[in-house]
C-alpha cells in the first residue's frame, strides 16, 4: 500500500493563510481520493512560508473493477429517448438487456468500469485541487491560467511502496511534477531529491527547513524563554504572535535585543503593541516590576556575526517607531496631567464633531447618553451615581488622543492611564478601560461597581439606538457587533447577579436619545423595546448553551409574563431544568400535557374559558378525584408562596407533590363523565392543575 507525498512549492505564503491552507489541502485531496474509490490509513498537512505539504499513508494501490447497472427507457419509447440513453452509457443498442417490468419491457445497461491505478487517480485529484484551491486571495502570473496565492514554482508528487518511490506524472501550466524539493532559501538553496515522507522531512531539516509549524513554534518559544531567563526576565506570552512568527520563518533563529532607556517609561501596552504590530517582536519584561526592557526577534537565518547586525538594524527601526509613541504619549500627558476632569474634557473636545452614526449623533452625544444611563443604573449595581456619571464622561476621552489615532487597539487602556494622570479617582480610571469588557468569551467581565455601571450603560445605549433605527443583526452580518454587545451585557448581569429589568432600562435608554440631542426623534417605540428584550433572551440561550441548559426551558420561563430580569429568569430556568430531569418532573410534564390536550379539545366544544371557574370538591365522585382536590389545595398556595419568595427550587418541590395524585386521577377517573355537571367540574379541576403549574413556567413550551 503506497504512501503519498505532495509538496506545492511557491514564493512566500502569508503567515495568516498557512494553517487554513494546510488543512484545506489535506481535506480536498483526501476527500477526492475517497470519492474516487481510494482509501488511506492517515493523512497530515503542513505549511512553511514556501511550501504546502500533504502526506497520506496506507493508500490503496488502485480501485477494483466494478459493474454498474442502469435502468433505461421502455422498449417502445421514442427513438430519441433510446438514443439519449445509449449516449449516456456509451453502449450500442445490441449491448442493452431487455427486462420485463410492470408497465412493459425496459432496457437495462450493464456498464463495466475497469479498475484504475492509484497514480492515475492521485494526479487527477491533485490537479483538480490545485486549480480550484480556496485561497482568500490569489494571483495569476506569466501567461498561464493558474491562480495561486504566490507564483507556484515546483510540484513534488510521489508514491512510495516496498518497490521504491515513483513520481506521479502531472503537469499544471507547464510545471511538471518530480521528486525534488528545495531547502532553505539562503542556507541550502538548490534542488534536493527525496524518497518518501520520512526522507523528505529529514532532508529538509538537514537543509535548514523545519516542516512542522508546531515544532517551529515550540523552538521559538523555548529559545526565547531561555534567552530571557538568562537575563532574569520573562517573555510576555502571546500565542497569536507566536503562531504568526512561526509562519514567517523556515529555520527560526531567536535573538534578544535591548530597548533604549528613553522608551522604558512608556506604558508597557504601548511598547508591546508597537513592537508586535510593526516589527513582530515579542516583549520581554522584568517580573518584579512588569516593565518591558527588551525584545525578542526571530530571524530566518544563522548570521555569521551571531545576529549582531540584525539586532542593530531592528533596534534602529524600533527606536523610530517608539519615538512616535513617546511623542504622542508626552503630548497627551501635557493636556491631562494634574488637570482633573477638565483635562479629560479638553482631550475629549474633538468628539463633539466625530459622528458615531449618521442617525445616532456624535460621539459626544453618545457620551452624554451613557452618562445619564450610568447614573440611573448605578444604585442597582452598588455604585456611587456621581462616580459612575464622572466615569462615563471621561471613559471615551482617549478616543480623541494622539496615541489612539496611532494605536486604536489601545482604546480604554490609554484612557485608564490618562485618567490616573489627571488625578481622577481610581474607580473612574479603571472604568475607562473596563467598560469595554467583556470583548469575547475569553475576556473577563468588569467587577468593580463603577465599571459595571458604565459598561452596562455603554452596551445598552448601543443596542437601544441601533434597534430604534432598525439596524439589527441579520443571519449574514452584524456590522455593529450588536450580538457581542448583548452577550457582554448578559454576562455582566449573570456573573455579578445584578437584578435589572431590561424592559424599563431599555425604555429609559431610549428616552435619553432626545435628551442628549441625538438625531433620533425621541424614545423608541414599544415594539422595538419588545424586540430587543426578545433578542437579549435569545442571546441568553446562546450564553447558557455551553452549560447544557435546554432552550425550551428558557422559553417556558420567559413566556411567563415575559420575564426580563435575566438573573431571576436564569434561576427559574435552572430550577425547572433540574426538576424536568427527575422522574416526578417528567411524569408531571406528561400529566400537564394530557390535561392541556383534554381541555383544548373540550374548550373547542364549549368555548374558550368555559372551565376557568373554581371546581367544587363536593362534586368529587372518586377517591382519586378527592385526593387530587386535597393535593391541589395544599400545593397551589405553597407554590405561589415559593415563587413570590423567588425560591424556585422550593416551588418545584411543591409541584412534585402533585405527581402521584395527578397520575392516579388519570388512571382512575373518566374526565368526560355522562353527567354534564360532573364533567364540567372535572374539567375545571384540570384547569386548576394547569393554573397551579403555570405559576412556575409556561409548560406548553416544553418539548417532549
Amino acid at each position: 500500500m503506497p504512501d503519498l507525498l505532495l509538496e506545492l512549492f511557491s514564493e512566500e505564503i502569508p503567515a495568516r493563510m498557512q494553517p487554513r491552507a494546510a488543512e484545506d489541502l489535506r481535506r480536498l485531496v483526501t476527500d477526492g481520493l475517497v470519492e474516487a474509490g481510494l482509501t488511506y490509513a492517515g493523512a497530515a498537512g503542513f505549511a512553511t512560508p514556501r511550501r504546502l505539504v500533504l502526506t497520506a499513508t496506507g493508500l490503496s494501490a488502485g480501485t477494483a473493477p466494478r459493474k454498474e447497472e442502469r435502468r433505461g427507457p421502455r422498449t417502445d419509447a421514442p427513438e430519441k429517448a433510446v438514443d439519449g440513453f445509449l449516449r449516456s452509457t456509451g453502449l450500442t443498442r445490441d449491448a442493452l438487456e431487455v427486462r420485463a417490468d410492470k408497465k412493459g419491457d425496459v432496457y437495462f445497461a450493464a456498464i463495466e468500469h475497469p479498475g484504475r491505478a492509484a497514480a492515475e487517480i492521485v494526479a487527477e485529484v491533485v490537479e483538480k485541487t490545485v486549480r480550484g484551491f480556496p485561497w482568500p486571495k490569489s494571483m495569476r502570473w506569466g501567461a498561464g491560467s493558474l491562480r495561486w496565492v504566490r507564483p507556484l514554482q515546483r510540484i513534488l508528487l510521489t508514491l512510495t511502496d516496498e518497490a521504491g518511490t515513483a513520481v506521479v506524472p502531472l503537469e499544471i501550466d507547464g510545471i511538471a511534477s518530480d521528486d525534488v524539493t528545495e531547502g532553505h532559501r539562503f542556507h541550502a538553496p538548490g534542488p534536493v531529491a527525496v524518497a518518501g515522507f520520512e526522507d523528505y522531512a529529514a532532508k529538509l531539516e538537514a537543509h535548514r527547513v523545519i516542516l512542522d509549524p508546531a515544532e517551529r513554534a515550540r523552538r521559538i518559544e523555548a529559545d526565547a524563554a531561555n534567552l530571557a531567563f538568562a537575563q532574569g526576565m520573562e517573555v510576555v506570552p502571546d500565542r497569536g504572535l507566536l503562531a504568526e512568527v512561526a509562519g514567517l520563518v523556515e529555520w527560526p533563529v531567536v535573538l534578544m535585543g535591548e530597548i533604549e532607556e528613553r522608551f522604558l517609561d512608556l506604558p508597557p501596552e504601548v511598547l508591546r503593541t508597537s513592537m508586535k504590530e510593526h516589527q513582530k517582536f515579542f516583549s520581554v519584561r522584568r517580573p518584579a516590576t512588569g516593565r518591558i526592557e527588551r525584545f525578542i526577534t526571530v530571524a530566518n537565518i544563522e548570521a555569521p556575526d551571531g545576529g549582531a547586525t540584525i539586532l542593530a538594524g531592528n533596534k534602529r527601526v524600533l527606536a523610530a517607531r517608539l519615538a512616535d509613541g513617546l511623542f504622542f504619549w508626552e503630548n497627551d500627558l501635557r493636556m491631562v496631567e494634574g488637570q482633573g476632569e477638565d483635562g479629560m474634557a479638553a482631550m475629549a473636545k474633538p468628539l463633539e464633531t466625530v459622528v458615531f452614526h449618521a442617525k445616532l449623533g456624535t460621539q459626544a452625544a453618545r457620551v452624554r447618553r451613557i452618562e445619564a444611563l450610568a447614573r440611573e443604573i448605578a444604585p442597582a449595581v452598588g455604585a456611587d451615581p456621581e462616580l459612575a456619571a464622572q466615569a462615563a464622561r471621561v471613559a471615551k476621552a482617549d478616543l480623541a488622543s494622539e496615541m489612539i489615532y496611532e494605536f486604536p487597539e489601545l482604546q480604554g487602556v490609554m484612557g485608564r492611564y490618562y485618567a490616573r494622570s489627571a488625578g481622577l479617582p481610581e474607580a473612574v480610571a479603571e472604568a475607562a478601560e473596563a467598560h469595554y469588557r467583556p470583548l469575547g468569551p475569553g475576556d473577563e467581565a468588569p467587577d468593580e461597581p463603577v465599571s459595571v455601571a458604565v459598561a452596562l450603560a455603554d452596551k445598552l445605549d448601543t443596542l437601544t439606538g441601533f434597534w430604534a433605527i432598525g439596524e439589527k443583526p441579520t443571519g449574514s452580518g452584524d456590522p455593529f457587533a450588536l450580538r457581542r454587545a448583548a452577550l457582554g451585557a448578559i454576562r455582566i448581569l449573570l456573573e455579578r447577579q445584578l437584578r435589572i429589568g431590561l424592559t424599563a432600562t431599555i425604555e429609559r435608554a431610549g428616552s435619553f436619545y432626545a435628551e442628549a440631542e441625538s438625531r433620533l426623534p425621541g424614545p423608541p417605540a414599544r415594539d422595538y423595546v419588545h424586540e430587543l428584550v426578545g433578542f437579549s433572551v435569545d442571546r441568553l440561550k446562546v450564553a447558557l448553551r455551553d452549560k447544557g441548559v435546554r432552550h425550551d426551558a428558557i422559553d417556558a420561563c420567559f413566556r411567563l409574563d415575559e420575564q426580563d430580569d435575566l438573573v431571576l429568569l436564569t434561576q427559574r430556568v435552572e430550577a425547572l431544568q433540574t426538576f424536568l430531569g427527575t422522574e416526578d418532573g417528567a411524569n408531571l410534564l406528561a400529566g400537564h400535557k394530557r390535561a392541556s390536550n383534554i381541555l383544548a379539545a373540550e374548550e373547542k366544544k364549549d368555548g374558550q374559558g368555559a372551565f376557568d371557574a373554581s371546581p367544587d370538591p363536593a362534586l368529587a365522585q372518586e377517591p382519586a378525584e378527592t385526593a387530587l382536590f386535597q393535593a391541589l389545595g395544599a400545593a397551589e398556595p405553597a407554590i405561589a408562596a415559593a415563587v413570590a419568595a423567588e425560591d424556585f427550587a422550593g416551588a418545584m418541590v411543591q409541584m412534585a407533590t402533585l405527581r402521584a395524585p395527578v397520575d392516579a386521577f388519570f388512571e382512575a377517573v373518566l374526565v368526560n363523565d355522562p353527567d354534564p355537571a360532573i364533567r364540567a367540574n372535572r374539567l375545571r379541576l384540570l384547569s386548576q392543575i394547569r393554573a397551579a403549574m403555570g405559576q412556575v413556567a409556561a409548560w406548553d413550551a416544553i418539548e417532549g
